[in-house]
């Protein structure tokens, strides 16, 4: 067994390990063929794709593997390795359903840096806080490795995605990216612009280290009264842009159910996407930060004048 005498990584392994005794699940690097195969057809029963466009290939993941990069996957039970030393054991694993995973590639600067491709958990295990302890699990297996910095991108009009990303793991849009994917045949993004928020996710900094231990401080847009909203949501559904948004706080709204909205009113669910592109959009690429994200749905965003 391998012993962390850094504190940082030594406090970041048992982050992981504590999240994935709470989610009841064991998370280990995959590397072996078969286990590569269980991720594909895990993401194939989430994101139901058109077979010629899958999110990832075995093939591809055996070469990501072989070139060292991350493949983590979240088995469901208490039993065997949680893989806080970063191995590629396979003990325990018969039998097991793999419930959830994580890929993710180094990226330039290549000594320091990571893109985190995808990851999804399967509907089954919605719930269990099993996506955050992928996070933790990847979060220490790239501190040993000398990483400071993963990034990757989700869908900003996805309520539980932003709020799981800005306000449990301590991750920060950098970038309102449009239209990033193209068009996306599958069982989740077909129909919509596939709009993204690039997020940086600063490892080693008190913030992280505080979400990882569960300790964030709560975002709540009601103690926040000199706030001005840049983006609401109208009685009827739509969203509505109050005016030109100043500097300061602001607050930008997201739908409750975007996927929902997509099924049952488009209309109104690309409204929404115009409307989130235009002012959060529009915002970030003037510079503005986003600082939280509030789980009623509101991101809090701040400008100063420029």
């Amino acid at each position: 067994m391998t012993i962390d005498l850094d504190p940082s990584i030594a406090a970041a392994t048992e982050a992981g390990l504590v999240a994935a005794a709470a989610a009841g699940v064991r998370i280990r690097e995959l590397r072996e063929l078969t286990e590569l195969d269980e991720v594909y057809r895990l993401y194939d029963s989430i994101w139901r794709p058109d077979p010629s466009n899958p999110p990832v290939t075995t093939e591809l993941l055996r070469a990501l593997t072989k070139a060292g990069n991350y493949v983590g996957g979240a088995y469901d039970g208490h039993n065997g390795d949680n893989g806080g030393n970063g191995g590629n054991g396979t003990n325990g694993a018969t039998g097991d359903e793999l419930i959830g995973a994580c890929v993710g590639f180094f990226s330039a600067p290549a000594e320091v840096s990571m893109h985190s491709h995808v990851a999804g958990v399967s509907g089954a295990a919605r719930g269990r806080n099993v996506g955050f302890a992928l996070k933790l699990h990847q979060r220490a297996w790239a501190l040993r490795r000398g990483v400071s910095t993963i990034s990757w991108t989700f869908d900003p009009l996805i309520r539980r995605n932003a709020y799981f990303n800005v306000a449990k793991l301590a991750a920060r849009p950098t970038e309102y990216l449009t239209n990033f994917y193209g068009d996306m045949r599958d069982g989740i993004n077909s129909g919509d612009d596939t709009d993204r928020l690039l997020v940086r996710w600063e490892l080693d900094t008190p913030a992280v280290g505080a979400a990882a231990a569960r300790r964030s401080p709560t975002t709540d847009v009601t103690l926040m009264p000199g706030a001005t909203v840049a983006l609401a949501c109208g009685a009827d559904g739509r969203p509505t842009i109050p005016g030109s948004a100043g500097d300061g706080v602001l607050l930008v709204a997201v739908p409750a159910d975007a996927e929902g909205l997509r099924r049952t009113d488009p209309g109104a669910a690309k409204a929404w996407r115009a409307a989130l592109r235009e002012v959060l959009g529009g915002l970030l690429a003037d510079g503005a930060r986003v600082t939280g994200f509030d789980q009623t749905g509101w991101y809090v965003v701040e400008r100063k004048g420029l």
